[in-house]
């Protein structure tokens, strides 16, 4: 029997899964063979990122993914809602009123599963080394709120920040703020290829063909001493080319367990029970995607241009014909379930249309048709995002005012290119480093924000940002928030286009599903377990 296991939505926009069919993660078993995962997620090392897995460059949820069972942080997200609970910390806590001084205590006899201790000394050189590589992936942005580190002892850390940020828990829960040791990582320098060393639930091992991982292995690291209780001694990450190839496996057997991305094909299969064995947990997700732009090249630099394709765009038509109930319209970088979300994008352009697009572009002297391409990816979110890309494509050209055409590009080639600024307009992916509305707005807003955009905002920089940081009870930080989201609506460096849900699949003997993935959309292998079938 195939059961639907749903994760109902929780008070303040977060999310809280509930346990049904696929069993809890108490009842899981250590015995057995490893817990086999099947992923679309591709691990490449390229000359433009020679060191994927190193925590100080990683800043995409495949790595993050591989990060978060391996290196281990002051702090971790909880496997449902709520805020972070200390991991290698055994207390962290702002030891002032205005937020700006943030003090740990490790937890007592930690080590790396190499058996070296680590010490707050680790910790400072793990963070202060981040920060110095200043990666071009942008991660290090995650901490540019500390001035300083201090240590005393071996296990109290003490974060002086350069502002008020109630964010940073969370930060500290994040791959860029993981323990690594110097003795496997040097200060200034990159790790190249595909080691990982840490102290967190599991060691890891790859294996490599042509520069990329075909599978991982995680086992359990007996020296783990942590927030999470491991419910399988080891587990098995493979990769596959698509999901037409993973959802093969699965029905074979040769997998256990499906993570993203299934196409939108396989999850109706799924979902109408088109597997007895396999079971589909379900649940709402933080996951965004848009449209990003290099704001200074010349078929977009006029803001009307792009005023005009937000005036155009037709979200629901697009959901509907690509991804159906999977997925819903976004009016704002902020998914409509986060605290402090406003729908800004339909509150200025209303429903699309073609009159007014064509009018924010004669008042600005745009001639038309406005010719340009639409890049996107066509390995790293799934495959329909191709199709997605056909219909944006149709949509403005429809409208007479445009004269679009479309690429795809494979995810190695096409983050560097992005970077660099040699796309005009291309499509883009986000999954939370953290459940917080920030999160959402000062990666591509900020300096050295993540997109390596041009667009800068100084009102939101040095005012709106910070405001909104400063409010330890996030509702407090709603108008600050709303004000940022009203501007990138007038602006349009970015253009929301939807947020989607997000799916497990799993065959009926492996428990704990429910929990395998968090709000952010943060793989939690130590909730795995293997159980009785049927």
């Amino acid at each position: 029997m195939n059961r639907k296991t749903l994760v109902l939505p929780a008070v303040a926009g977060l999310l809280t899964p509930v346990l049904a069919a696929c069993g809890g993660s108490d009842s899981g078993s250590k015995s057995g063979d490893a817990i086999v995962v099947g992923t679309t997620d591709r691990f490449t090392a390229t000359k433009d990122a020679p060191a994927p897995l190193d925590p100080a460059y990683a800043y995409d949820v495949g790595t993050w993914n591989i990060l978060r069972q391996s290196v281990q942080t002051l702090m971790a997200q909880p496997k449902g809602e709520g805020d972070p609970v200390p991991d290698a910390a055994e207390s962290c806590s702002f030891t002032d009123s205005g937020s700006e001084r943030y003090a740990c205590k490790l937890r007592e006899g930690l080590k790396f599963a190499s058996g070296d201790a680590v010490t707050a000394d680790a910790v400072k050189y793990s963070i202060e080394r981040a920060l110095r590589i200043d990666a071009d992936s942008g991660v290090s942005a995650l901490l540019n709120t500390i001035d300083t580190i201090e240590t005393q002892g071996d296990r109290e850390v003490i974060f002086h920040l350069k502002t008020a940020d109630a964010t940073f828990p969370y930060k500290l829960s994040t791959p860029v703020a993981g323990i690594v040791n110097p003795k496997d990582y040097e200060k200034d320098k990159l790790r190249e290829g595909f080691e990982v060393d840490g102290s967190g639930p599991y060691t890891f091992a790859a294996d490599v063909e042509n520069n990329a991982i075909v599978s991982a292995t995680f086992s359990e690291n007996p020296s783990y001493k942590g927030a999470v209780e491991v419910n399988n001694s080891k587990v098995e990450l493979r990769a596959f080319a698509d999901a037409d190839a993973m959802g093969a496996a699965i029905d074979k057997g040769d997998i256990d367990v499906m993570t993203r991305t299934m196409s939108p094909a396989l999850i109706q299969k799924l979902d109408a029970g088109g597997d007895e064995n396999v079971d589909l947990v379900d649940m709402p997700g933080l996951e965004i995607r848009y449209l990003a732009f290099n704001t200074t090249a010349s078929s977009v630099k006029s803001k009307a241009v792009r005023q005009a394709m937000a005036q155009l765009i037709n979200r629901g038509e697009l959901v509907s014909k690509v991804y159906g109930t999977q997925a819903e319209p976004l009016y704002s970088l902020v998914p409509a379930t986060v605290t402090g979300h406003s729908n800004s994008f339909f509150n200025k352009y209303g429903n699309p249309s073609a009159a007014k697009a064509k009018e924010l572009l004669s008042k600005a002297g745009i001639t038309t048709p406005v010719k340009l391409t639409l890049h996107y990816t066509t390995d790293h979110y799934g495959s329909a995002t191709k199709q997605e890309f056909q219909i944006l494509q149709k949509q403005l050209n429809d409208s007479g005012l445009f004269d679009a055409s479309i690429q795809g590009h494979p995810w190695e080639t096409f983050r560097p290119a992005e970077r660099k600024g040699e796309y005009d307009v291309y499509g883009m992916g986000w999954f939370p480093d953290f459940p917080d509305a920030d999160n959402f707005l000062a990666p591509f807003l900020d300096k050295d924000n993540f997109l390596g955009s041009p667009y800068s905002n100084s009102t939101i920089q040095r005012s709106l940002i910070p405001q909104s940081r400063r409010e330890a009870d996030r509702l407090g930080a709603s108008k600050s928030l709303t004000a940022i989201q009203d501007t990138v609506a007038e602006d349009v460096p970015v253009l929301p286009l939807w947020q989607g849900k997000q799916y497990v699949a799993a065959r009926d003997d492996i428990t704990g599903v429910a929990y395998a993935l968090n709000s952010s959309s943060t793989l939690q292998l130590w909730e795995l377990g293997r159980g009785v079938s049927g």
